[in-house]
């Protein structure tokens, strides 16, 4: 037998805190960031604030179904409560493998946490967790158990009590809590109970059948039926309330086999495969949909060059444009709402600030388009997975029942960016090219975060992800693509039989192993991971095109995407018919009017269409070129309020004898002018409608050149995703606010040598009280000796602290120490230090 002695076991959560090392209280400040904000100043804050109710609640909100299952039976378990029990109520009587192999996790999970503490033999359960998740007739328990016996007894008669062990056949005791007592055993007995029980009538066991794995409260009336009566009597049922009656937990454990689940859920369930398809064909078709991604966000930011739909008032989309917007994108509307949040949350697109407020792309979308197409789908990408905007909710109704707009307030979901993250780790960790099947990935979802309601957000978040990334492109025909596998920093797939990796799941069978993908990552790593998604996308997509098809039915076929002067001047001289692999162009009159109004010459179509088709200019469309170019600027529009010339007087009385023309107000003022009542704009619309090609022309008599300058936002940056809680602290922070605990709690505990007369050197956290003459003196003394001293510290806010400082040099009225609780060397005005004591030799 050893003779090195066992340390003495903690007898609070702060002293379980206090024997942890740095690595494991950096463990519990990663994983439960509100604890570090502020920093607390010592190990007994810590300690309080970890026990608070709102940090509690959000630490079991992030526990996976077993660990709370774990939670929950200790809850139900003896405070404090050995191991052996507390697998006994996991596992039952008959013991379960799964859950004894499992548990140990489970439980380093809670201690890691500080939702539990204390040794093996001695486990227990925060109290504020306790109280969360104990029974109670007010918040029944998961597990379905009721009180215990001493609880539910609580306010019964001792004669009472007395009966109920004469009953049983117990013998009777001389007061309540001997007798409580007594019956607990008998019920926590196993041999002793199945005697009881099976002394019951039939009728009298199918009512605790019905009772035992919850609720555990019923109804009798004031004459209970026999069957009724002799459970009543054998305290198998207790009274709680006039008519109300409780099967104690120490029957229902019995009843349950030891267990306090009906069903232990020890191992998450697998993510299934839905279908497998090469992985070659999953990145190819990724790539297909990352192409049609780029080119719909182009789409809808060209829709709106000149100014896009105007801002409601309480900001966001208006029914009806986002209305547009579908017909326009060519998509239903829920999926149009998709790329307006998309193309606002990559920054491309934002509200102008004009006293007409309008939405319009911003000076960055112009930047984007020059990037390479890989680079432009990763800058999409990224902001996708980290927007928490969310649009699935529009349509929806808010807490006030207001509907929820495109673009507008109240689409952040801060779960957001977390699902996603997780829904695509699941992905990655199925072999390469499998789909999954939707409902499994829902139901490992539902197991990592219980505590939520069925169809709850998360689990609608889960399934616009799935649908978002095919939609985007990060995955293909349901599968994660390699781009898709990088963007989330996952390691690129293996074969499956050069096997899995070792990690904290390698004992779990293959499906059942938690994705070995990151589950955050930090900005220059996400930034890195984007690099590499957009790298392994690049040769996936096809080179741009510097050449179209033309036919003799005025329509152009580009047969892939094609480089940007082309597109761009495509764009102006036809009206796109129809997209997919291969866009059609048509050329039309209005189209062609288009290119001239832009300052192109029929000239420059001309030899612009003939060196960039394959196939020879079609008759048709030189025709139509010319025949538009003839006509155009043969009328001329200015400001007067509006006026119309022309060298043809008779195409000016055409024009007045029209009666579409009447709306226009013209009258005419020579033979070769007409004035308007209508602006310019307007009257340039209404000839055109009539069939002419007017051109517009300055004050100087110039014709006025149409370009298609976009309108665009005054620079704009993407909205901030809101933080789900506090930032997960980096190592630094961890290690400064580890340092400043450690010195503070330091502070706090370091036993103090006792001033002359005093006989209490333990001041209890109360600040040190010495006179000015004393504490100069004290200090000078500390120099020479390089003793630390305990002081007492109030600082310019009035915020007063304690702190152990070794003195380096006191002069003119300030001492120059190095400060345990910051580590470094800080100076202090003597006249703010309210007192000093000196540490005790086993203190130093």
């Amino acid at each position: 037998m050893s003779t090195e002695e066992k340390p003495a076991a903690p007898r609070s959560l702060a002293e379980a805190l206090r024997a942890r090392d740095d690595a494991s209280l950096a463990a519990l400040l990663r994983s439960r960031p509100d604890l570090i904000t502020p920093v607390p100043t010592d190990l007994t804050q810590l300690a309080t604030r970890a026990g608070t109710r709102a940090s509690v609640v959000r630490a079991l909100e992030r526990l996976d179904r077993f660990t709370l299952q774990t939670a929950e039976a200790l809850a139900v378990a003896a405070d404090p409560a050995a191991y052996d029990e507390l697998l006994g109520l996991l596992a039952g009587d008959e013991g379960d493998p799964a859950v004894a192999g499992a548990l140990p996790r489970a439980l380093a999970a809670l201690r890691e946490q500080a939702l539990v503490w204390g040794g093996d033999d001695r486990l227990r359960l925060v109290r504020t967790a306790r109280e969360l998740l104990a029974p109670s007739a007010q918040h029944p328990s998961p597990t379905g158990l009721g009180p215990t016996v001493q609880e539910a007894t609580a306010g019964m008669s001792p004669g009472r009590i007395q009966e109920l062990l004469t009953d049983v056949g117990l013998p009777s005791t001389h007061d309540s809590v001997s007798a409580v007592a007594a019956l607990g055993a008998l019920f926590t007995d196993r041999t002793r109970m199945a005697a009881l029980l099976a002394d019951l009538p039939e009728e009298s066991r199918q009512v605790l059948s019905r009772l035992v794995w919850g609720p555990p409260y019923g109804q009798v009336t004031h004459d209970p039926a026999p069957h009724l009566r002799r459970l009543l009597d054998r305290g198998l049922l207790l009274p709680t309330a006039p008519g109300t009656v409780v099967l104690p937990r120490e029957v229902a454990l019995h009843l349950r086999g030891g267990r306090a689940h009906r069903a232990p859920e020890p191992v998450p369930p697998p993510v299934e495969t839905a279908a497998t398809h090469r992985p070659q064909m999953v990145d190819a078709t990724a790539a297909g949909q990352a192409l049609a991604a780029l080119g719909t966000v182009e789409e809808l930011l060209k829709d709106w060059d000149e100014g896009g739909p105007a801002v409601l008032r309480a900001g966001g989309l208006s029914v009806r444009d986002l209305k547009r917007t579908a017909v326009a994108l060519d998509v239903p509307e829920p999926v149009a709402a998709f790329w307006v949040e998309l193309a606002y949350a990559a920054g491309l697109l934002a509200s102008d600030g004009e006293a007409d407020e309008r939405y319009a792309a911003t000076p960055a979308y112009d930047e984007w388009r020059e990037l390479p197409a890989a680079e432009r789908w990763a800058r999409l990408a990224e902001a996708w997975l980290l927007a928490t905007r969310t649009p699935g909710l529009v349509g929806g109704r808010d807490a006030k029942d207001r509907t929820l707009s495109a673009l507008g307030p109240n689409l952040d979901r801060s779960a957001a960016p977390e699902v996603r993250h997780r829904v695509l780790a699941l992905l990655a960790g199925l072999p390469e090219g499998a789909a999954p099947v939707e409902d499994s990935v829902l139901a490992r979802l539902r197991w990592e975060r219980p505590q939520r309601r069925e169809d709850d957000l998360r689990t609608r978040l889960a399934r616009w992800t799935l649908s978002e990334a095919e939609l985007l492109g990060v995955t293909g025909r349901g599968a994660l693509s390699a781009p898709g596998r990088a963007l989330i920093g996952a390691p690129e797939a293996r074969h499956p039989d050069e096997g899995e990796p070792a990690g904290p799941g390698d004992k779990l069978p293959v499906h059942h192993r938690v994705p070995h993908a990151p589950a955050s990552l930090s900005p220059a790593e996400q930034a890195a991971a984007s690099a590499t998604a957009a790298r392994l996308l690049a040769p996936l997509l096809p080179e741009p095109l510097d050449h179209v098809l033309l036919q003799a039915d005025l329509t152009a076929v580009a047969p892939g995407p094609l480089e940007r002067p082309l597109a761009d001047m495509l764009g102006v001289l036809a009206d796109v018919e129809s997209k997919g692999g291969a866009t059609v162009y048509r050329f039309t009159p209005g189209s062609v009017r288009r290119a001239l109004d832009a300052g192109r010459s029929a000239a420059d179509l001309h030899a612009f269409l003939a060196a960039h088709s394959r196939t020879p200019v079609p008759q048709p469309l030189a025709y139509l070129i010319d025949d538009v170019a003839r006509r155009h600027g043969q009328l001329r529009v200015g400001a007067a309020s509006a006026y119309v010339r022309c060298d043809d007087d008779a195409m000016l009385s055409e024009i007045l004898a029209d009666k579409r023309a009447a709306a226009l107000g013209l009258r005419r003022l020579a033979p070769t002018v007409l004035a308007a009542q209508a602006d310019p704009a307007a009257l340039l619309e209404g000839l055109r409608a009539m069939g002419f090609a007017p051109a517009a022309e300055s004050a100087a008599g110039d014709v006025l050149i149409a370009r298609a300058d976009a309108h665009r936002t005054p620079p704009r940056t993407a909205p901030e995703p809101v933080p789900d809680g506090p930032p997960v602290p980096d190592d630094t922070l961890l290690g400064a606010a580890i340092r400043a605990i450690r010195a503070g709690d330091l502070a706090s505990t370091a036993p103090r040598k006792p001033a002359p007369g005093d006989d209490s050197p333990d001041a209890n956290g109360e600040l040190p009280r010495t006179g000015p003459a004393e504490t100069l003196a004290t200090m000078q003394a500390a120099v020479l000796t390089g003793e630390a001293l305990w002081i007492g510290y109030v600082n310019a806010e009035g915020a007063a602290s304690q702190r152990v400082v070794a003195p380096i040099r006191v002069e003119g009225g300030f001492v120059t120490a190095y400060d345990h609780t910051a580590d470094e060397v800080r100076t202090y005005p003597l006249h703010r230090i309210t007192g000093v004591a000196e540490l005790a030799d086993d203190g130093r």
